[in-house]
């Protein structure tokens, strides 16, 4: 059984495919169908929603794909669609905003992009041009273009009176506590079968029963197995109320960061520490992405070309994996096998990750190549971590995604590296030895020949960049 809130209804389900996404049970099971389904993977923001979840005393709104979230994320949480924003007889002022400057043509993606208008104005009031860039790089729209979308949300709250979520914000408090869960729950219709737990003892106890079931933190990858290749899972783990695997904490030498801590979440914290990792984050998919997505889940999928293993490698990063009372810490670039295949053995789950503070590291810079700024996936991903003294490299860990299998140091070009000066020939022979290295495919991303060139290409920019600080441009996308 799950408990959630939509807008202001309370809605018990007990009987229910765990399999079914928040936008299904939105259009066939509540019958609002103001959210729309686009692409059905996440790209185009058409089905955005949000959810307000406790933050303390107050709320916490943040939006999501709907069409990538399984229903049994919703337990003890609101959902708020397009439909729950009118005031009384008036439209919302996000609303209200898109209709004054003409911000709809088709109106299919409208919903979705008043819904990212609507969590950004909950959580930054008055927007600049940046954080209205951040919270829109999600929603395609193929009819207006985006002036007018991005001057709806400059104008949406200038003379708004607070609106019901705000006037209600203390009830609406006082009803989520009612339904949080105290115990594991369970989702079922039958066939498959969502459990959630709200301890690892709990989480260790399932999957010593139900070994071949798959664990779900965020699921904007997982759920594509659904929504796009029609697979079902027949028994789901969510990990969402499990707090101890949402803390992240910043120990004299570690920063440690719960598997199932949202992307967003994580910014915060790395952003400070490593600006080129912040920025990195900033353009891992789309905030509705980085609102679910985690950096436990982000490793654990085990992809060539996800953004945060290259760098969190080229960082020294750890993995810590627990099953049932035991764990297990590996270096993370240990973690990855093969394409697909880790060290994780049956029964084990990613607790946290360990980032060593930047204090013990050296210089460090990653690059993504992508054909677009936001919400792309790399073609090349390289990240560099040296240690520069006295002239000489003392150390130096290489990393790149989108080489290979797996994402993996650059072993021979940091032989190279290692102890030599700190100059330009250097830099020439260790781009030498990345053929060693790496022999990349070719495919719709970048043919082999690019990512080979474009990979020594960057270990230059990496020395031009440490050598002249006033040409450092960071994390830029190519065509």
């Amino acid at each position: 059984m799950i408990r959630f809130l939509l807008n202001k209804e309370l809605r018990v389900e007990e009987q229910l495919d765990p399999n079914m996404t928040v936008l299904n049970y939105l259009r066939t099971r509540a019958r609002k169908t103001g959210t729309k389904e686009g692409c059905g993977s996440g790209d185009c923001g058409a089905c955005t929603v949000v959810l307000g979840e406790l933050d303390g005393d107050r709320m916490r709104y943040t939006s999501i794909n709907s069409c990538l979230t399984f229903v049994s994320a919703l337990n003890g949480k609101q959902l708020i669609t397009v439909e729950d924003l009118k005031q009384g007889s008036r439209l919302h002022a996000t609303q209200q905003a898109m209709v004054d400057c003409h911000g709809s043509q088709c109106g299919f993606c409208t919903p979705g992009i008043v819904m990212s208008m609507f969590a950004l104005g909950k959580n930054v009031g008055a927007p600049g041009k940046d954080e209205i860039h951040e919270a829109l790089a999600g929603n395609l729209c193929r009819c207006t273009g985006y002036r007018p979308i991005v001057e709806a949300a400059e104008q949406m709250y200038a003379d708004a009176a607070p609106d019901s979520f705000e006037l209600e914000q203390g009830q609406t408090v006082m009803r989520l506590r009612e339904i949080q869960p105290e115990a594991q729950t369970e989702l079922s219709d039958g066939t498959n079968t969502a459990f959630n737990p709200t301890s690892i003892a709990e989480l260790c106890t399932l999957l010593e029963q139900h070994p071949e079931a798959r664990l779900v933190a965020g699921g904007t990858d997982l759920a594509l197995e659904v929504t796009q290749l029609h697979r079902p899972l027949p028994t789901l783990i969510h990990l969402g109320h499990i707090d101890a695997l949402k803390q992240i904490q910043v120990q004299d030498e570690y920063i440690e960061l719960g598997a199932a801590a949202p992307l967003t979440d994580c910014y915060q914290v790395l952003a400070g520490e490593y600006p080129d990792l912040g920025a990195l984050l900033h353009r891992f998919a789309s905030l509705q992405v980085r609102n679910q997505g985690t950096l436990g889940g982000n490793i654990g999928n085990a992809s060539p070309i996800g953004d945060s293993p290259p760098a969190l490698i080229a960082l020294g990063a750890q993995v810590v994996l627990r099953k049932g009372e035991q764990t297990r810490t590996l270096n993370l670039e240990d973690y990855f096998i093969d394409y697909k295949v880790t060290a994780q053995q049956p029964g084990e789950f990613i607790e946290k990750v360990l980032l060593p503070r930047a204090a013990d590291n050296g210089t460090f810079r990653c690059y993504k190549l992508s054909k677009r700024i936001d919400d792309d996936i790399s073609a090349v991903l390289g990240c560099f971590n040296l240690e520069i003294r006295d002239g000489k490299i003392a150390s130096a860990r290489v990393a790149y995604g989108g080489m290979a299998a797996i994402p993996k140091r650059a072993s021979a070009c940091e032989q190279v590296l290692t102890g030599a000066p700190w100059n330009l020939a250097t830099i020439e022979q260790a781009k030498a030895a990345l053929a060693q290295d790496f022999t990349p495919i070719s495919d719709v991303r970048a043919s082999s020949e690019y990512r080979q060139l474009t990979a020594a290409n960057l270990l230059t920019r990496y020395f031009i960049e440490l050598e002249s600080p006033e040409v450092e441009t960071r994390v830029t996308a190519y065509v």
